[in-house]
C-alpha cells in the first residue's frame, strides 16, 4: 500500500470544535498524524492550524472528501503533497552569499525545494549556477526598460512553474505591480534588523547609531519598502570597535542563515499571512 506525506494547513474564524473537526476527519480516514501545531490569535479572533500526517489515500482524494468541513468552518485552506518540493527561482545582483548558501543547501539536500531558475540583473554568477546543474537567466535593466525587465522576471516565474521568487540580495526595488502579482509569493532578505536601519546600507547606519547587535530580516515583499510580514529574523553581538565594514562580514554569514530557515519554513508550509504579521510553526 502506498503511503502519500501530506500537509494541511487552514485559517479560519477562531471557534469550538475545529482541532477536534479536523483530526477525526484524518482520524476517520485511517491519516496518521506526525506534526499537529495551532494558533489563536485572540486579537484578531483568527485560528490558524498546520498538520503534517501519513495518508494511504491520494491528496486528490483527501482534497474533495475535506471540502464539507472546510465549508462549515469557513477555512481558508490548502493541502500540500510533501513529495513534491516547492518550486523557486531565486534573484540576485552582485552579492552571492546568500546564493551560494541557497545552492549549496539544495545540492546537499538540506533544502527542500527545487531550484528551477536564477535570475540576475549581472552576469556575475552564471558560472556558479551552471556548475550546480540550475538555467541562469541573465537580465540587465536600467531606468530605460524596469517595467519590461520586469515583465520579463514574471514570465520567467510562470514558465517555469515557480510558487516562490526568492530575493537574494537582489538590489532592485520591485514595482507596486510586480509586488502586487507576487503577493506572498516573494521572500526578500534584508541585511538588517528591521524595522530599524531601512533602505541602502542599513550596516553603516547600524554603525553609525552605535549599536550592539546587528542582524537580518527575511520577510514578505509588499509595496511599502523593506516593511513586509517578517518571517524570521536574528542577530550577532558587535562592539565599539567594530567597523561598518566588519560589521557588513558579520552580517553576510547571518543573512545567510535566516534566509534559508526562512525559505525551508516557507516550503514546509510552516508560514501562514496573518496581516502585516505571519504566524511560523516552526519545528
Amino acid at each position: 500500500m502506498n503511503v502519500y506525506p501530506h500537509v494541511l494547513t487552514l485559517t479560519c474564524n477562531d471557534r469550538v470544535g475545529i482541532v477536534a473537526a479536523v483530526s477525526g476527519f484524518l482520524a476517520d480516514r485511517g491519516n496518521f498524524i506526525l506534526e499537529s501545531q495551532q494558533f489563536a490569535d485572540t486579537e484578531s479572533g483568527i485560528f490558524f492550524m498546520r498538520v503534517a500526517y501519513r495518508s494511504a489515500s491520494s491528496i486528490g482524494d483527501t482534497r474533495v472528501a475535506f471540502g464539507a468541513v472546510a465549508s462549515r468552518f469557513g477555512m481558508d485552506w490548502a493541502l500540500h503533497d510533501v513529495g513534491e518540493p516547492m518550486r523557486i527561482v531565486i534573484a540576485v545582483s552582485r552579492f552571492g552569499h546568500c546564493l551560494n548558501d541557497l545552492l549549496h543547501r539544495w545540492s546537499t539536500g538540506a533544502l527542500p525545494v527545487q531550484i528551477v531558475g536564477v535570475i540576475s540583473n549581472h552576469p556575475d554568477f552564471r558560472s556558479l549556477c551552471e556548475w550546480h546543474g540550475v538555467p541562469f537567466h541573465y537580465l540587465p535593466v536600467d531606468s530605460t526598460d524596469r517595467a519590461q525587465q520586469e515583465a520579463h522576471v514574471l514570465k520567467l516565474v510562470e514558465e517555469l512553474d515557480a510558487e516562490m521568487l526568492v530575493l537574494a540580495r537582489y538590489m532592485q526595488v520591485l514595482s507596486p505591480q510586480m509586488c502586487d502579482t507576487l503577493s506572498g509569493r516573494c521572500i526578500n532578505i534584508h541585511h538588517s534588523f528591521l524595522p530599524s536601519f531601512r533602505g541602502a546600507k542599513p550596516y553603516h547606519q547600524a554603525h553609525a547609531r552605535g549599536v550592539k547587535l546587528i542582524g537580518a530580516t527575511a520577510h514578505f515583499v509588499t509595496r511599502a519598502l523593506d516593511e513586509g510580514p517578517i518571517i524570521e529574523q536574528t542577530v550577532e553581538r558587535v562592539d565599539h570597535a567594530t567597523t561598518a565594514e566588519a560589521m557588513v562580514a558579520v552580517g553576510r554569514d547571518v543573512e545567510c542563515l535566516v534566509l534559508a530557515r526562512a525559505v525551508t519554513w516557507a516550503a514546509e508550509r510552516r508560514v501562514l499571512p496573518n496581516g502585516a504579521r505571519t504566524v511560523v510553526f516552526r519545528r
